[in-house]
């Protein structure tokens, strides 16, 4: 009961977050980062049993692969992205580091997390939780990257030519 109700609070939170911000992409990652709240809570009582199974040593794999792109994201983004006002409204396109591979290394880093936490303790349930993440990334790069390529032009085109969205040279 603990466990829904504080997973009732951070959810009214969340969206008065979405709701306060103008984004035109802002309920897609509402939805991205739902899911991912609803999977922590989901998986909370399990987080740490059985530290030393394949599933756990699989799923902080991947938490510690979403944390080091969300890391190197936001770096790059404030180094050299030359962010005016909301650190998303950058001004210079940045094609270095991790973005030399990927366009959204903070979006894949949400599909690693929310894998890593589905990885906790797999379920039916969790698996739709996945899917939902993802399908909200997958819509809220779409119009992040029209919004790209209105603000940036022909250089963004030639980005998104020589990049993949999310994983290096797959997709």
């Amino acid at each position: 009961m603990v466990y829904f109700l504080a997973w009732i609070l951070f959810t009214i939170i969340l969206l008065g977050f979405t709701l306060a911000r103008s984004h035109p992409y802002r309920f897609s990652r509402f939805l991205a980062f739902e899911s991912i709240l609803s999977l922590i809570f989901l998986n909370a009582p399990v987080w740490f049993l059985d530290p030393f199974s394949v599933l756990q040593i699989s799923s902080w794999i991947c938490l510690i692969g979403s944390i080091y792109l969300v890391g190197q994201g936001f770096f790059l983004i404030k180094t050299k992205g030359n962010p005016e006002g909301d650190f998303e409204d950058t001004t210079s396109l940045i094609t270095c580091g991790v973005y030399e591979y990927i366009r959204h290394p903070l979006y894949t880093s949400l599909m690693l997390f929310s894998l890593g936490v589905f990885l906790k303790a797999p379920s039916l349930l969790g698996i739709g939780l996945v899917i939902t993440t993802i399908i909200g990334v997958y819509l809220t790069a779409r119009i992040e990257e029209g919004h790209n390529l209105e603000r940036f032009g022909g250089a963004y085109q030639d980005y998104m030519d020589q990049t993949k969205r999310f994983i290096p040279k797959i997709f």
